[in-house]
């Protein structure tokens, strides 16, 4: 069984499903940059323009796509990344900023099995 490279915390689904209904379908990106820069940006779909740098992790809360610049996909290979969500105040660009939390990653190491079964797979799609 193929895992899926990218998964989010019931807290995070929730808060996603909240800003759905506010500001229609979503999207994430998940730079490489310091500070905010390295958290997960939520974003009306279609605000954030996906590039050929980009990598589709995955989808979270059924459609919402999650793209990570390739540097980064380089580093994060081998993991699974989780999107959880936090009390605090993110980036000041992300929609789940005025709410008082901020959507942050966690991460684990896949198995040698899963990411046998991720390479077999084939690799991820790439933006346009």
């Amino acid at each position: 069984m193929v895992p899926a490279r990218v998964i989010a915390t019931p807290e995070a689904d929730a808060m996603m499903r909240a800003l759905t209904q506010t500001h229609g379908a979503l999207m994430f990106h998940q730079s490489g940059g310091c500070c905010d820069g390295s958290a997960p940006m939520c974003f009306p779909r279609g605000e954030f323009k996906v590039g050929t740098q980009d990598v589709l992790l995955g989808h979270v809360a059924g459609d919402i796509p999650v793209w990570i610049g390739s540097a980064q996909f380089d580093y994060w290979r081998n993991t699974q990344v989780m999107i959880d969500v936090v009390p605090g105040r993110g980036a000041g660009m992300s929609l789940e900023s005025p709410q008082g939390v901020r959507f942050i990653v966690r991460s684990r190491v896949f198995t040698d099995e899963e990411y046998a079964a991720l390479e077999a797979a084939g690799g991820p799609v790439r933006g346009c």
